[in-house]
């Protein structure tokens, strides 16, 4: 049967491989080809041990199913393509119900399973942070006011001068956390999408935080110009952008290298979703790198790693990735901090 009579497993983010009965492969679909570094046109009909180095323990378990025709999980199975790194999976073995194949192979790579696992905590925590953010400002916002109306009343009130000075620092401070909470809020604006090149939002940030950092930064420049366009809001993602590159520059004091570099990725999954092509966009940087006891939070609101710092800019970085349907990791060691931007193109 051609491969066309299984087209509705090509929009799988899963890779999934169909065997006959003498365990030859009958179809791969797009996730597989893309795992395994491999070609169904080439493939077809081979014999799947000849697929792998170690095919033994996978092989053994298609047996067993097959004299036992039910439903079989593998775990922590090692495979390896020659020439190519071993990957490590958990696989589900399923009688099929085509007369095509005999069975259907889902592989689910263990470190893709941690990342989406990852991904959907991210999205978990953010959900719940921004519940908090916008009841903690709206409790906030009120009791503020007064104070701030307040100190304006008493200040009319005072005849020594020198006194305003603290009614100056009251109503300053209210005005500071006012503009703390707008902030806080701003996220909730939905995005306006539109078509734009992701390369002009680069240049946007880089001549911003080089007039911000006249003297020391140096942002380098490494893009695939062949990207196509990206439907988003152009405000929100020059914002987030450009949260991470002024941390950056922070971090290096005002001295040091920056790097923005834009790839295209293909075959990819972002939150628990398949596309066929996306947006890889790095920020790079040779700062000191972030402590260890903050990586796992810098995305929480109200954290940083900087005396003075408000610890919104990363958490409205990724707000406003998310909004994009996209996704933000971080790297980080001592020398190299390393910020990845998923966004799909499609």
């Amino acid at each position: 049967m051609p491969s066309s009579s299984f087209s509705g497993l090509d929009l799988l983010a899963t890779p999934v491989i169909l065997v006959d009965d003498e365990l030859r492969i009958v179809y791969a679909n797009p996730a597989a080809e893309d795992l395994f570094a491999f070609s169904l046109r080439n493939a077809g009909g081979q014999p799947l041990a000849q697929l792998f180095i170690d095919s033994g323990e996978l092989v053994a378990s298609l047996g067993e199913v097959l004299g036992q025709n039910w439903s079989y999980t593998g775990r922590d199975l090692t495979l390896t393509r020659p020439a190519h790194a071993s990957l490590h999976l958990n696989c589900v073995i399923t009688p099929s119900e085509t007369s095509a194949a005999r069975f259907l192979i889902e592989f689910r790579p263990i470190e893709q399973q941690l990342k989406l696992a990852r991904e959907q905590r991210q999205m978990d925590q953010q959900q719940a942070n921004r519940e908090l953010i916008r009841n903690l400002a709206h409790e906030i916002r009120n009791p503020l006011g007064g104070l701030r109306g307040s100190a304006q009343l008493l200040e009319r009130e005072l005849d020594r001068p020198e006194l305003r000075e603290y009614t100056q620092v009251i109503i300053k401070e209210a005005d500071r956390l006012q503009v703390l909470l707008d902030r806080l809020l701003t996220p909730h604006r939905p995005p306006q999408f539109a078509a734009l090149n992701i390369h002009e939002v680069l240049e946007r940030v880089r001549s911003l935080v080089l007039a911000e950092f006249p003297d020391g930064i140096r942002i380098e420049r490494d893009y695939d110009a062949s990207l196509p366009d990206l439907h988003g809001d152009k405000e929100q993602l020059i914002q987030a952008v450009l949260n991470i590159v002024r941390n950056a520059a922070q971090a290096l004091r005002g001295k040091g290298r920056i790097e923005f570099r834009t790839r295209a990725a293909r075959q990819v999954t972002l939150a628990r979703q398949r596309y066929k092509l996306a947006l890889e966009l790095q920020v790079v940087d040779n700062g000191p790198g972030i402590p260890e006891e903050l990586r796992e939070r810098i995305f929480y609101p109200l954290v940083s790693g900087r005396e003075g710092g408000s610890g919104l800019g990363l958490t409205l970085s990724q707000t406003f990735v998310q909004h994009h349907r996209g996704t933000i990791e971080c790297e980080s060691t001592p020398g190299r901090t390393c910020f990845t931007i998923m966004l799909p193109l499609e």
